[in-house]
């Protein structure tokens, strides 16, 4: 068989909210290098534009894509804006990735700021969506926080498929609204949603953020750079943790599965290794010695455990396996990963 011709496939226009952030950077990179992608099940179209909406401006690799357009501005007054120079949600929108957020420690500190820009963004978007009446396919980046251990309700030894999400924390609580949100808009026929729990990335680059979890990336990323860094919960404690390809791998896999494929409206969970902060740090020092773990400090944040102690640890990701998404085999793998990656943030001699 032949294989089509690029000039006989269709375009698309992706929108990524959040898009100047790491994982929207990411995204952007990576579905600009294939040039393609096949939404929920169709051919493949030929990525025409990329719509990078952000508070902050995206690296310069991706302006200087003539396929790239920047909005820079806050989610929720871009979407009410009526300039169609900023149009979030244009005509020829067919696939929109939410993945602007606010993060978790942000959202238990400013219960309003996570209201705003997880719940009521969220809403906006879909209605923009809505409004198309074209049912674009709509990839909601959700949350491993959407579980939580709560007294008298505790989790199971293993997060199945079905288990039923018991959020803890403002932002999860925040995630499962927009999970309910997308699938009710799906339901209704008024877009192709798509819910996909993402784990805790590890390792992120760059700098820390609000989230509770960020310590997960910190422990690793600024000791490797010949930085303190901080481990505010003790050696044991379990964490699921996934790489960033591996999450990206799991975004795009989402956009392109068919609606058989998928199978249920409820949110997807993504793969995860599960690990812990002692057994990550003895990763960190067979790769880049005893000076590393050296510079983590290990005092523990109460505040900080109190949150990432309700987390799940351990997941059964059936459903995802069979969409041919699975965790990495080891931490050690994703450290190195993350030094191929990014050798300018790495100052200690590794092995």
């Amino acid at each position: 068989m032949l294989k089509q011709s690029s000039q006989a496939l269709g375009s698309c226009h992706i929108v990524i909210t959040g898009g100047a952030g790491f994982l929207g950077v990411r995204l952007a990179r990576t579905l600009l290098a294939q040039g393609q992608l096949s939404l929920a099940g169709a051919a493949p179209a030929n990525i025409a534009r990329i719509t990078l909406v952000d508070r902050a401006a995206p690296p310069a690799d991706l302006l200087a894509d003539a396929r790239v357009t920047a909005l820079s501005g806050d989610l929720n007054a871009l979407l009410e804006e009526k300039n169609p120079l900023a149009t979030v949600i244009a005509q020829d929108t067919a696939i929109v990735f939410h993945l602007a957020a606010a993060v978790s420690g942000e959202c238990e500190a400013d219960f309003d700021l996570g209201m705003r820009s997880n719940f009521a963004a969220t809403l906006a978007l879909l209605e923009a969506c809505r409004a198309l009446k074209t049912k674009p396919v709509v990839v909601f980046a959700s949350s491993l926080a959407v579980f939580g251990d709560a007294p008298g309700q505790a989790l199971p030894p293993a997060i199945e498929d079905n288990t039923l999400p018991t959020p803890q924390s403002s932002y999860g609580i925040q995630k499962f609204i927009g999970e309910q949100l997308v699938a009710d808009y799906t339901r209704k026929g008024f877009i192709v949603g798509r819910n996909v729990r993402l784990m805790t990335v590890s390792v992120r680059p760059g700098t820390p953020n609000g989230a509770a979890s960020s310590f997960l990336s910190g422990m690793i990323r600024e000791p490797l750079a010949g930085v303190k860094a901080s481990c505010p919960v003790t050696p044991d404690t379990p964490v699921a943790l996934s790489s960033p390809a591996r999450t990206v791998q799991g975004l795009i896999r989402a956009a392109e599965a068919s609606d058989p494929a998928w199978g249920p409206r409820t949110g997807l969970n993504l793969p995860a290794l599960t690990t812990t902060p002692g057994e990550m740090a003895a990763a960190l020092e067979r790769v880049a010695g005893p000076a590393a773990t050296a510079l983590i400090d290990w005092t523990p944040d109460p505040a900080i455990r109190n949150i990432v102690k309700t987390w799940p640890a351990r997941i059964h990701a059936v459903r995802a396996g069979g969409l041919g998404l699975l965790p990495e085999e080891s931490f050690e793998d994703i450290i190195r990963e993350y030094i191929r990656g990014n050798p300018y943030a790495v100052k200690l001699p590794v092995r």
